[in-house]
């Protein structure tokens, strides 16, 4: 039996390995990451030009129309978080192994945002510019993007996990994703629309951290059921 001290630090350097990992596998295929970015860009570009001259109506719906794209740029690349490593057996390996499955589980979903997340917050400024948002509430609407799409990478990881042993399982996962997209989708939006009017930020800012840290704690166990479900089938 390892003691204490060594086992943590071996959970680590596994935690790490899986990281680096997936991050070299996705930057490798760079439509993993190259696809959520440009759909985000390429639906916010079509309603720019759908409201046309109409920019306060436009200004109006941003929040909302920010917030649907960023759920389905995430979605895109959701159904392949786990779909590799379940295809060559290495997921199999990964949870019969003595290493942590929790960590290994928060490994994966990080580098997942890295790569599908991350980019929508570093596009925030052109974002903003497109549906004429004012660059002052930038950093509020970067922040609420943040936590917003790291939550949307917890939550539908569940959904990956139990369907991960299907042949195409993109529709039941989004199916099984949506109803738990909710919250995140009423109080982000609430937030950008609250930063914009220049209204109070903390109630909704509180309910997004308070999801962050819930999914940060909760998905994992749900994600390691519903793995441990898949492979078993």
């Amino acid at each position: 039996m390892l003691a204490p001290e060594k086992e943590q630090f071996s959970s680590y350097r596994v935690f790490t390995a899986i990281f680096i990992r997936d991050l070299t596998v996705y930057f490798r295929y760079r439509g993993s990451w190259i696809n959520p970015l440009f759909f985000i860009l390429v639906v916010i570009t079509l309603f720019s030009l759908g409201f046309g001259a109409d920019s306060q109506a436009l200004r109006v719906y941003s929040p909302s129309i920010i917030w649907v794209t960023a759920l389905l740029a995430v979605l895109l690349s959701l159904d392949s978080l786990f779909k590799t490593d379940f295809d060559d057996g290495s997921l199999e390996q990964l949870i019969l192994s003595s290493q942590s499955l929790y960590l290994s589980v928060l490994a994966k979903i990080l580098a997942h945002w890295f790569v599908s997340g991350l980019p929508i917050v570093l596009a925030t400024p052109l974002i903003s510019l497109m549906l004429g948002v004012s660059f002052e509430v930038l950093p509020e609407m970067a922040l609420g993007l943040l936590l917003g799409t790291g939550i949307l990478s917890f939550i539908g990881a569940i959904g990956a996990s139990l369907t991960v042993s299907l042949a195409s399982g993109g529709l039941l996962l989004s199916l099984l994703s949506m109803p738990l997209y909710v919250p995140v989708m009423i109080f982000g939006a609430h937030y950008l629309q609250d930063a914009i009017a220049g209204w109070p930020l903390m109630p909704s800012l509180s309910m997004l951290i308070g999801l962050l840290l819930a999914a940060l704690v909760l998905s994992p166990l749900a994600i390691m059921a519903g793995l441990k479900l898949s492979v078993e089938a």
